[in-house]
């Protein structure tokens, strides 16, 4: 069994772990980025299906052909972040059954028949739950985060996932090393008693 992780773990995984839109003037390595994902592949998806997808925007270029695709708020922040990660979904994740799932050869003739719409929610699910792995894991890593919708998904889609058949953008995540004193106050939280139920 493990042990629970000290509090000052959980601060910084939680409760003192804020949304950034500031980051300070610092590159975020490659090196980092693939330690992020050497995380993030360990948390579980159904059937180990891994349907996340990521792009990173580091470059000017990719931060500049992103932006314009954002909201107004959203396109400024792109701009100014160290790095921008779209979290897509691949609708044919089920592809990689055989390799993934090896030990149930069965499932990937399942979700062949599965009608297209039914694999889409499933790749929505589970490419949600690895973009909370990716902010979990920036956080671990010493990172912060700032993940948003407020852009045209389609026009990213055509714009980053081109060549890359059935995946299209889930949500996307500004990612630096945020600077201190620029997020808001933190909102309110609700006690367990209030959106909790033990039967």
């Amino acid at each position: 069994m493990s042990a629970a992780l000290p509090e000052a773990a959980l601060d910084q995984l939680f409760r003192n772990a804020r949304t950034y839109n500031h980051y300070l003037d610092k590159p975020v390595e490659g090196h980092v980025l693939e330690a992020i994902w050497d995380l993030v592949k360990f948390g579980p998806t159904s059937a180990n299906s891994l349907p996340a997808r990521i792009v990173w925007c580091v470059s000017d270029e990719a931060k500049g052909k992103l932006a314009p695709l954002c909201s107004s708020t959203n396109a400024d922040k792109v701009r100014k972040a160290p790095v921008t990660a779209i979290i897509g979904m691949d609708v044919n994740f089920h592809d990689n059954l055989p390799e993934f799932f090896p030990h149930a050869p069965a499932m990937k003739t399942m979700m062949d028949g599965l009608p297209e719409l039914a694999r889409e929610m499933m790749a929505l699910r589970n490419s949600s739950l690895q973009g909370a792995y990716f902010i979990i894991a920036a956080r671990a890593l010493g990172l912060d985060t700032g993940p948003m919708s407020g852009f045209n998904n389609a026009a990213v889609d055509e714009a980053f996932f081109a060549d890359m058949p059935g995946v299209k953008s889930n949500f996307i995540a500004t990612l630096g090393y945020g600077e201190p004193g620029t997020p808001h106050a933190r909102l309110p939280r609700p006690d367990f008693a209030r959106f909790n139920t033990v039967v």
